[in-house]
């Protein structure tokens, strides 16, 4: 029998999306638009009888499940499906991770009955509160012996046995196998914790989040597999919800989601499946490429050959052969130039400088330019982004993982915290009420002024020396309540002059009415307070930049989140903080730096901005972007083979192919030459017109580099030097 599902292989930009996108409207299209063969024609079935594949047909809403890689891919999928069938079957296309959470939360009621959990609303845990929660309650059992003998600090262990969890529950592993993979993966090695601790630290762990109706990206996997999909209730609801499947890039898909297309195969359900060999952008990161590749058996393969037409694809495989044999004497066409230099400064200055004359003499557009290296500095971020802004060359950051602590209005708003609420008063020092008042002293816009963007100049009416010296002057220090003083505590206070002086008492004024309301308790919260502040200070009604108005976003929406997980934990039993100790917690994490602004949605709305993209391999990869000419940056650099992402600790003894098998330094090396492979196949792919290899003899710390790609930078034929470039 021909399977109705179909299975597309192709590299990247080969046509697989495009391919789904058709195969979803022909399941959906009006019935008048098939043609005789689409109907069954088998021995005792009437003529007209539809095979599975348009059982949708009769249905208002197509019963289809639609899933993509990641966000980004997500919402594009959406997109091209509304727009390809006229916006007459809109639908929600998820993530694998979004639809397992959805579907925990939806049948909750089935798992409280199943598990015996307390009837609560679940509330999913951020992965930075999951940190913070995990520690305190592993903190007594982590003591120094078990830190020296994992060689790391608490916070990276507590980190990297979490993710056991997490890489277990997607390969479909229960929790309480834990110990036993890792026992027979890590063998006798000396340098790890005992598995068996391991495993009774997660288990105690999920235990406890179960307790407080607390979910994790982990746990809501783990309650997925172990337990919906195998319970019958939930199997009847599924597959009378979805009669097709479609998905997107599942070489990026944990194992679990083989279970979930299996099972509505099995149903009867059609499926559509798009598979990329040279993807697999989250290998090591929970995705399990080779046995979603085993989907294949089940349908029909369609192979979309080759690489695009516009694009340098056809020349990975030279540039794969140069590197697993740099003996073959092979150079380069003129499509790859190189720019090399001895210092990473220098590198830098003439990356941007090449990027800048070529927009400048209409070459290219800054939008058809990407600068992707396979990490991003905070030094060579600010001097790619100054550089090309100076030229009036605007640049976008691929997902800025930038700490949402690193904006100056982030750290005036907990400032102002601090001087509301008692019992901080550790937390604020002179600079930061001086930064304070500069940000929170910002002047009116006019209907006439130009809208503001990251790199416009200070517009206050308390600039940085008045601020200081007001901050010198007018704070008191105290443990407790830490005071500002009206600004005639400052002797010569008239060389403020009357705008600081202003702008300075309207500040002071304001204050003080929180303090007063605070204490009579009519600021319902924390929230509450920042609320009021960013509409007073800051809002205002006027344009702010994406940049700021995306950390607001995201300090809201992490506070409003850090304080509901506070209420659950309250309302479950005794809890060791006061109110006011969480908001010291609370700050001291936003500190810590492991909070960005990346709130929802992430891209601006409107067309696509006018800007060169600024990214590592593994977010470029993952956004799936092309442009016409590429900048490899840091050519030389040996992270070109770990692909710009960390895999976590762990990840290989949880493939289905080897569950536990030792992974050995042969196993890594193929591993990083596959990865590589990988990395420049679709890399080329992406580029259509010219790739530049960035390369600098030596790395920020002064070490010579010498990274795989290096021969590649030595077999190009046009070189651009500090000689030959001003």
């Amino acid at each position: 029998m021909v399977s109705h599902s179909v299975w597309i292989v192709g590299t990247s930009r080969s046509g697989k999306t495009a391919r789904l996108v058709e195969q979803f409207c022909s399941w959906v299209q009006p019935e008048k638009q098939y043609v005789e063969s689409f109907y069954t024609k088998k021995p005792g079935r009437k003529k007209g009888v539809y095979t599975p594949e348009f059982l949708y047909l009769k249905q208002t809403e197509p019963g289809v499940l639609v899933l993509a890689a990641n966000d980004d891919n997500r919402r594009e999928l959406g997109d091209k499906i509304v727009t390809s069938t006229l916006g007459k079957y809109p639908v929600r296309a998820k993530t694998p991770l979004g639809f397992f959470q959805d579907e925990v939360i939806l049948f909750w009621p089935l798992l409280i009955n199943s598990l015996s959990l307390k009837a609560q609303f679940p509330v999913r845990l951020r992965p930075e509160t999951e940190q913070e929660l995990a520690t305190k309650l592993w903190r007594p059992q982590l003591d120094e012996e078990i830190l020296r003998v994992a060689g790391v600090n608490e916070s990276r262990l507590v980190r990297r046995i979490l993710d056991l969890l997490q890489l277990a529950a997607y390969s479909g592993v229960p929790c309480v196998d834990i110990a036993q993979i890792l026992t027979r993966g890590l063998g006798e090695n000396p340098t790890t914790l005992e598995p068996e601790f391991l495993a009774s630290l997660l288990l105690d762990w999920y235990n406890w989040c179960l307790e407080r109706g607390l979910l994790t990206y982990g746990i809501i996997t783990e309650l997925y597999s172990q337990h919906l999909l195998s319970d019958r209730n939930y199997q009847q609801h599924l597959t009378k919800r979805y009669q097709a499947v479609l998905a997107d890039d599942v070489d990026d898909y944990p194992s679990v989601a083989r279970l979930l297309f299996e099972l509505l195969l099995d149903q009867g359900a059609v499926g559509a499946f798009s598979y990329n060999p040279d993807g697999a952008v989250r290998l090591g990161l929970g995705a399990d490429p080779n046995y979603l590749e085993g989907l294949a058996e089940r349908c029909r393969v369609e192979i979309l050959t080759g690489p695009p037409p516009e694009s340098l694809g056809e020349q990975a495989k030279q540039m794969v052969e140069l590197l697993t044999e740099p003996m073959v004497l092979l150079s380069l066409p003129k499509t790859v130039h190189s720019i090399q230099t001895t210092s990473r400064a220098q590198l830098l200055r003439q990356t941007a400088e090449v990027i800048a004359d070529a927009i400048q003499s209409q070459q290219v557009q800054p939008e058809e330019v990407a600068i992707i290296a396979p990490g991003l500095d905070a030094i060579a971020r600010y001097t790619l982004v100054e550089i090309l802004v100076k030229q009036n060359i605007q640049v976008e950051s691929l997902n800025d993982q930038r700490p949402l602590i690193s904006s100056p209005v982030i750290r005036a708003l907990l400032t102002m915290l601090a001087l509301v609420y008692p019992g901080l008063g550790r937390l604020v020092d002179r600079d930061a009420v001086a930064e304070m008042l500069v940000v929170l002293s910002r002047k009116q816009p006019s209907e006439n002024s130009p809208l503001p963007t990251p790199h416009s100049p200070l517009n206050t009416d308390i600039d940085p020396v008045r601020a200081g010296l007001i901050a010198d002057y007018c704070f008191v220090p105290h443990p407790d309540r830490p005071n500002l003083l009206p600004v005639s505590a400052f002797e010569r206070w008239d060389r403020i002059g009357y705008a600081a002086t202003t702008a300075y008492s309207e500040i002071l004024q304001w204050l003080e009415q929180q303090r007063s309301q605070q204490e009579l308790r009519l600021i319902p919260s924390p929230i509450s307070l920042l609320d009021r502040a960013i509409q007073r200070f800051l809002w205002n009604g006027s344009n702010l930049p994406y940049e700021q108005l995306a950390a607001l976003r995201e300090l809201l929406e992490t506070a409003q989140h850090y304080w509901e997980i506070d209420t659950r934990l309250r309302q479950i039993g005794p809890v060791e903080t006061t109110p006011h100790t969480t908001i010291i917690e609370f700050i001291q994490l936003l500190r810590r730096g492991t909070i960005t602004a990346n709130p929802y949605p992430v891209r601006p709305i409107g067309g696509a901005r006018k800007a060169v993209t600024l990214a590592t391999i593994f977010q470029y990869r993952s956004s799936r972007r092309s442009h016409r000419w590429h900048f490899w940056l840091d050519a030389g650099s040996p992270l070109w083979a770990k692909g710009g992402a960390a895999t976590l600790f762990g990840a290989p003894f949880f493939l289905r192919d080897r569950l536990g098998e030792p992974w050995t330094a042969e196993d890594e090396k193929l591993a990083e030459e596959q990865r590589l492979q990988r990395i420049l196949t679709d890399l080329l792919s992406r580029v259509s017109k010219r790739v530049y290899l960035c390369h600098s003899d030596l790395a920020v710390n002064g070490q010579e580099q010498l990274g795989p790609l290096l021969p590649l930078v030595n077999a190009c034929v046009t070189v651009i030097s500090e000689a030959t470039v001003n």
